[in-house]
């Protein structure tokens, strides 16, 4: 007995007709609106709000407020190795740059304590950042480092870079790191930082790093906009 042949929505038909007419416009160009992509494909405006919505979670369009919607720059692809931000966005042709929202001393929480194997109350140094990608936030950073690590604010303000800075300054070098990736989706805290819709798609990825003695050294946690970002990890398999 054969099986019902399943009928394709209208919504995802037409999110690839969208797609299509999209796929050679330049990043910023503006689409119809939902009133004219509605007359034009002789569908209903709640079909192509639909259509519009997931292309955007996609990263495919942009939304902002007060100027529509458009068709979304490239993403940024976060390579699964021991690089830092800046150097991952270079690789890509893209412009990276720092807001440092603080760096200051913290107590290390029962979390962070097993994480960097130190007695809970151990004071670490902390550093939170918005991470742009050409000028766009992309991500929330919190990073938690062992160690004393003076004057930490001005050498990374002189560098921008957090790696390098522990590398030049510190004789510090991060050797090898775990990162975990989970999904989450966005609360108001995210959406004042990242300048993005309530219950928009997350990445939230966690990065232990460790020195050349095994040492765990950083705790960071990164939140990512999922529109904006692409995970890639390269592995390889033993040789037969």
């Amino acid at each position: 007995m054969s099986a019902e042949p399943r009928t394709v929505p209208k919504y995802y038909l037409l999110k690839e007709q969208i797609r299509a007419l999209v796929r050679d416009a330049a990043p910023g160009t503006l689409i119809p609106t939902e009133r004219a992509l509605a007359e034009q494909y002789a569908t209903s405006r709640t079909t192509v709000r639909q259509a519009i919505g997931e292309l955007v979670a996609e990263g495919v369009l942009g939304r902002a407020q007060g100027r529509g919607t458009f068709v979304a720059p490239p993403r940024f692809t976060y390579v699964r190795q021991l690089t830092s931000f800046s150097d991952d966005a270079a690789a890509q042709g893209l412009a990276s740059s720092s807001r440092v929202l603080g760096v200051s001393r913290t107590a290390a929480d029962d979390d962070a304590a097993a994480r960097l194997r130190v007695p809970t109350g151990t004071e670490l140094a902390r550093v939170e950042r918005i991470r742009f990608i050409n000028g766009e936030p992309l991500a929330h950073e919190i990073a938690l480092l062992t160690g004393p690590l003076p004057d930490l604010a001005e050498r990374l303000d002189r560098t921008g870079s957090l790696y390098t800075a522990l590398r030049e300054d510190y004789g510090i070098e991060i050797v090898e790191a775990e990162d975990t990736v989970e999904t989450q989706l966005a609360g108001p805290d995210d959406v004042r930082l990242l300048d993005i819709e309530m219950g928009a798609p997350l990445l939230l990825i966690h990065r232990l790093g460790f020195t050349a003695d095994g040492s765990p050294m950083e705790w960071t946690r990164s939140v990512f906009r999922g529109d904006r970002f692409r995970f890639l990890a390269r592995m390889r398999g033993p040789r037969s």
